[in-house]
């Protein structure tokens, strides 16, 4: 942990610690931390490496409290490295970019793991090395930050384990290349997806109306537009308009497709209901599956919801039980779809079975609604802990421990809840998904075995095609796009392909996945093509949403860059709760078909107005353009949906062949890759 990391001391060896225990404890007392030989140096593109010794370090606890200055003396060793670029930072990194890389060593004669530790301007952690491992006779561990900010840093040196004061070297380089860049994106080749963005206006003011403007909901001063991190998507199948809700609103959008472009006209449907929000979830359970279209609100209240839902698709709303109890406390999540066989007596006309799911501290819980979200039945937990001395114990494998999606059902009424977390039957963390296949009664969790878990991670996301295939899309630990296809619920997988090659993508963020026809899926999400570390301040990657297709059941992938000459966002996306300023987005995005196939994707984007043409903004430092949520719909224009039905048709619309923005890169990444220039081959 980069917050508190904890060192032991091992008491086999208190004999051997003796001799030198006395001035150990004096090293201890309340002055300045040691400092390394020599105790700071400066590093340019030009000065060649760089190297120095860090004095003894050993066992004990160090709590990072915000003063990256001073360390406790004994238990680490500070260094101060003055960083110089040709030129600040933000200008530099706009054709630049940078590694600076410590070879971190040490010798002992018992088990010992040191770490170094690089503490940017900024306040930014970077680190421990790699591999952060514990060795006897020669350590190792390697730090490389990429695209270092200028300025002065903190290199400390500390003791995961060390049963005696141990000291370390480290050599430092930094070295320097010119940036890649990518050409302008040509017009996208015939029968490419591409899509058009809107984004949502801001409230009225003054005598301004609709459509250029958003009305707020009636006792609402705003309409949140702007607040929309998280969001959820969904479209009402009979009249073709679409709901996005992040907070407490739920925004209304008619598409008019009788121009081209068609044009988008917003409302605040706010559910009265919708009063605390703590974590928004809006359900639409469409025609996709037979659905009646109901519109589901859910905000989540301690440990159960503020659930409503509309039939008119907002005009009026109906509060509900919420959820089943036991209920979770966490990251709640409303779907619904056909019961599996045999259905449960149900006591209305309602075909559906509404699920409710959410995140408790150490399971999570999924409830039953038969009479269209009105009650629930009681929560089951969806995974297997064994209870041990008064202890909740994981069980490998049937256990989850990370976050969870949002549930789905399929056509065959089998459940499925995806989670970043879970563990395989030889305890290693893998995505996978909680199975239930007798209407959310019993589950079963089932991983991917070519997956590997990110930490800290988002969640995965699963689709269902119209014969019970599904697609799981998640983040891999490796920070790549990564989607596995299973015809069998999970049983067995195909191989992971990796979506966002074509691309060079290199950190991923809130995979999104839906289906269609069973060999038709798409799988959004956020990519940047910086490598790093994503979750730090100083991290300078721009990130884009990228939506791939499959139309052979996964076999290949036809990838396509949905903002091109629009960022979503500038800098690092913090996914691990609290206040950081890059947690704008907050935890995922969402996507959704309409009745002809189309794709939209429920984003907020983090990089607006003057933050979209300059590269020197950034989420970790603002300014509030580069801070936003604003709700946008990425809504597909053109090439193929994920209905054969309907290809050749541009949709049902009256617009012809529709141009939209996009940049496209096809093929399987296996067997090399096609489409516009820039797009990259797997290595």
């Amino acid at each position: 942990m980069k917050a508190i990391r904890f060192y032991l001391w091992i008491s086999f060896v208190v004999l051997v610690l003796a001799s030198t225990a006395a001035l150990f404890v004096a090293n201890l007392l309340p002055v300045w931390a040691q400092v390394g030989t020599p105790p700071s140096s400066t590093i340019s593109s030009s000065s060649g490496p760089l190297a120095w010794d860090f004095a003894p370090v050993g066992g004990g606890t160090v709590i990072n409290v915000g003063i990256q200055d001073i360390c406790p003396p004994g238990l680490c060793d500070d260094h101060d490295l003055t960083v110089v670029l040709p030129a600040p930072a933000a200008t530099f990194y706009q054709t630049m970019t940078a590694n600076l890389t410590f070879q971190y060593t040490w010798t002992s004669a018992l088990p010992t793991d040191l770490d170094i530790f690089a503490i940017s301007p900024s306040g930014a952690d970077h680190g421990p090395g790699s591999p952060d491992n514990t060795s006897t006779g020669t350590g190792q561990e390697v730090l490389t930050v990429t695209d270092p900010i200028d300025g002065l840093w903190h290199i400390r040196s500390v003791a995961a384990l060390a049963p005696v004061p141990t000291a370390a070297h480290v050599a430092v380089t930094l070295t320097i290349a010119p940036r890649p860049t990518a050409p302008i994106p040509p017009p996208p080749a015939p029968g490419a997806p591409t899509f058009i963005n809107y984004p949502a206006p801001d409230d009225c003011a003054g005598t301004q109306q609709p459509p250029s403007c958003i009305q707020p909901a009636t006792g609402s001063t705003t309409a949140a537009e702007h607040a929309a991190g998280e969001p959820s998507i969904g479209v009402d199948w009979n009249t073709g308009k679409a709901f996005i809700q992040a907070g407490n609103h739920t925004l209304r959008v008619t598409f008019n497709d009788s121009v081209n472009p068609a044009t988008a006209f917003w409302e605040d449907k706010r559910s009265p209901f919708a009063r605390l929000s703590l974590d928004p979830i809006m359900f639409v359970d469409d025609g996709h599956f037979g659905g009646p279209n109901r519109v589901f609100s859910s905000q989540l209240n301690l440990v159960t919801s503020e659930l409503s839902f509309s039939d008119d698709d907002g005009n009026n709303w109906l509060p509900t039980q919420g959820s089943g109890q036991p209920a979770g406390v966490d990251h709640q999540t409303v779907g619904g779809g056909p019961y599996a066989f045999p259905a449960p007596l149900t006591p209305t006309r309602y075909t559906h079975g509404i699920y409710y799911c959410s995140q408790d501290i150490v399971t999570a819980f999924c409830s039953r609604s038969d009479d269209g979200g009105l009650t629930f039945g009681p929560g089951i937990p969806i995974y297997t802990f064994a209870h041990v001395n008064g202890v909740d114990v994981p069980i490998a494998p049937g256990t989850c421990g990370g976050l969870h999606g949002h549930v789905r059902v399929s056509p065959d009424g089998t459940v499925y809840v995806p989670n970043e977390n879970c563990f395989d039957a030889n305890s290693v963390n893998r995505p996978g998904v909680a199975v239930s296949t007798d209407n959310g009664l019993s589950w079963v969790v089932r991983t991917v075995p070519d997956g590997e878990s990110i930490s800290p991670g988002t969640d995965p996301s699963v689709a269902e095609g119209a014969n019970n295939t599904i697609y799981l899309g998640y983040v891999n630990s490796d920070g790549h796009a990564k989607i596995a296809v299973s015809a069998d619920r999970g049983l067995h997988w195909s191989k992971s392909e990796d979506a966002g090659t074509p691309f060079g993508v290199q950190n991923t963020e809130f995979a999104e996945v839906i289906a269609g026809d069973d060999d038709r899926a798409a799988f959004a999400f956020l990519g940047t093509q910086t490598t790093g570390d994503t979750q730090s301040a100083d991290f300078q990657g721009v990130w884009h949403l990228y939506v791939a297709f499959t139309y052979d059941s996964g076999l290949t992938w036809t990838t396509v860059d949905a903002t091109p000459a629009d960022p979503v966002q500038r800098g690092c996306i913090w996914n691990q709760g609290g206040s950081n300023p890059c947690r704008n987005l907050l935890d995922f995005n969402d996507i959704t078909v309409d009745k002809f196939g189309r794709v939209l994707v429920g984003y907020a984007d983090g990089c607006t107005g003057s933050c979209v043409t300059d590269p020197t903004q950034n989420a970790s430092t603002g300014p509030a353009s580069a801070q936003d949520a604003l709700a946008t719909i990425a809504r597909q224009v053109g090439g193929l949906g994920l209905f054969k039905t309907f290809d050749g048709t541009q949709f049902a619309t009256r617009t012809g062949d529709i141009k939209g923005h996009g940049k496209l890169c096809f093929g399987s990444p296996a067997k090399g890759v096609r489409g516009d220039p820039g797009c990259k081959a797997k290595n």
